[in-house]
């Protein structure tokens, strides 16, 4: 005897469909998907960098004899001053500069061009140095942006 699933035959309008309705599962399944995706915590990759707040009184800045300026190239090159140096490089002018009796301002001005996972690393660095006095210059560029 051969097994014969129900299926509306041509002419038989009485004979009940016996295919499963997978709509509401579908929907089910849907539903899950939405609040699995809203429930995901976001990933956030930061470094937190302590930028200053605006003292209530504005006081003139004392003059720094000594400034450094770090920046970045559009390929990626980490200049200190002007002069290209590597990351490790880069941290023994930063530790030099905190031994200094005064701490100098540091500059910052990566390239629009940067990449970003360079940008982070060097602010990394920074941080990890321990400066305090770190400006971002070159930002007026980005005011019509």
């Amino acid at each position: 005897m051969a097994l014969s699933f129900a299926r509306p035959r041509p002419g038989d309008g009485e004979t009940p469909m016996s295919d499963m309705n997978t709509t509401p599962l579908i929907d089910v399944m849907l539903v899950l998907l939405i609040m699995f995706i809203i429930t995901i915590p976001i990933q956030t990759h930061s470094v937190g960098v302590d930028l200053p707040q605006t003292p209530k009184e504005l006081t003139p800045p004392p003059v720094d004899t000594v400034k450094n300026r770090v920046g970045i190239d559009a390929d990626g090159t980490i200049r200190w001053n002007g002069g290209a140096v590597d990351r490790l490089t880069l941290r023994q002018y930063l530790a030099a500069s905190l031994r200094l009796p005064a701490e100098p301002e540091l500059q910052f001005q990566p390239d629009a061009g940067a990449r970003y996972v360079t940008v982070d690393e060097v602010l990394a660095d920074i941080r990890r140095a321990g400066v305090t006095k770190l400006g971002f210059i070159g930002n007026e560029r980005y005011a019509s942006f």
